[in-house]
């Protein structure tokens, strides 16, 4: 069984940068792809950022296109989320998910991932 524990948010002025950490235990996250989603206040759980198992694909939403970074070790079985020039509509808790394995695809589709973490608040003051 798979858990995944996110770190690594707070309060921060716009501007500003954060590095979000997702650590997993168990055996299948060097093998999974791995994404970032984030949830604002009376909105839905939308796509941030995914990486494959090996890191040969990775993609963005358009909205943090050109900010955000995002990594993986799986020798640490951590993955990053490096989030530079934050804004206040970027405000919301972020979630990591573990999604399917061995693909050379990139998964935006929510549903497609099956493991969660609890969730790291990241709030951006103007």
């Amino acid at each position: 069984q798979v858990q995944l524990v996110e770190s690594g948010g707070g309060l921060v002025q716009a501007g500003a940068s954060l590095r979000l950490s997702c650590a997993a235990s168990g055996r299948t996250f060097s093998i999974s792809t791995m994404g970032w989603f984030r949830q604002a206040p009376g909105k839905e759980r939308e796509f941030v950022a995914a990486i494959t198992w090996n890191g040969g694909s990775i993609e963005y939403a358009d909205s943090v296109q050109g900010r955000f970074t995002i990594s993986r070790d799986n020798a640490k079985k951590t993955m990053y989320l490096q989030m530079n020039s934050l804004n206040p509509e970027d405000t919301a808790v972020y979630y990591c998910a573990l999604g399917a394995r061995i693909s050379a695809i990139v998964d935006r589709t929510l549903g497609n991932y099956y493991a969660w973490g609890q969730g790291t608040q990241v709030t951006v003051s103007s």
